[in-house]
């Protein structure tokens, strides 16, 4: 990684008190180099500038409130890293789980040419669209529509949504969730089935309003 910068507790005072701070180019310039380094390092595969760019928007937030004590809460430069590596990963889990969301949906385990999504040993119908070979970017783009609405519907329980998105999206063992949430394997499926029958309700309501 790029040569480690010296702190300068003005220049993080100065920053902290304004986004608008002419001197926070002064603290790109400085600290840049270091994160584009530790992105090289760690994340090469992922787009060094856009998490850099959210890594400082997140800066202009809590540096009001960040106190430099590197006795008692260690460097500046381990307090900036740790945000950029926090980035970095959700990055990283949003890209693992729309890639797994694609594979099931389109040509995935769960999925088979009938047009149907395995849940708990059942077969959910997800009815795709006339024209699904012709064009697959469609259909998974209403299936990640669909998703978004059934984790922001308030309607559905939690624990079903936290059961469904580490079941299905982030592919753990529904014995280890059953373990962790202190169920049984079958209400784990039973949880898990009502969620992909929520979905294929949300999917089928999306083909027809943008059936032409």
């Amino acid at each position: 990684m790029a040569n480690v910068p010296d702190t300068s507790t003005t220049l993080l005072r100065d920053v902290a008190g304004s986004a608008d701070n002419p001197r926070w180019s002064e603290f790109v310039a400085r600290y840049r180099p270091m994160m584009e380094a530790f992105m090289r390092e760690r994340f090469p595969s992922l787009e060094a500038d856009d998490i850099i760019q959210e890594t400082l928007v997140a800066l202009c937030r809590v540096l009001p409130s960040y106190r430099y004590a590197p006795d008692e809460k260690g460097h500046f430069h381990n307090y900036l890293t740790g945000i950029l590596r926090n980035k970095a990963l959700r990055v990283l889990r949003n890209r693992e789980r729309d890639e797994a969301l694609r594979a099931d949906y389109v040509d995935g385990s769960n999925l088979r040419g009938s047009g149907t999504l395995a849940a708990s040993g059942r077969a959910v119908a997800l009815r795709p669209p006339p024209d699904f070979t012709e064009d697959q970017s469609y259909r998974e783009s209403l299936f990640e529509l669909a998703l978004r609405q059934f984790l922001a519907d308030g309607s559905v329980a939690d624990r079903t949504k936290r059961i469904f998105e580490r079941t299905a999206l982030n592919g753990e063992s529904p014995e280890a969730v059953a373990a962790a949430f202190k169920m049984t394997r079958h209400a784990v499926d039973q949880a898990k089935s009502r969620a992909m029958d929520r979905l294929r309700k949300l999917v089928k309501a999306l083909e027809d309003v943008t059936a032409p």
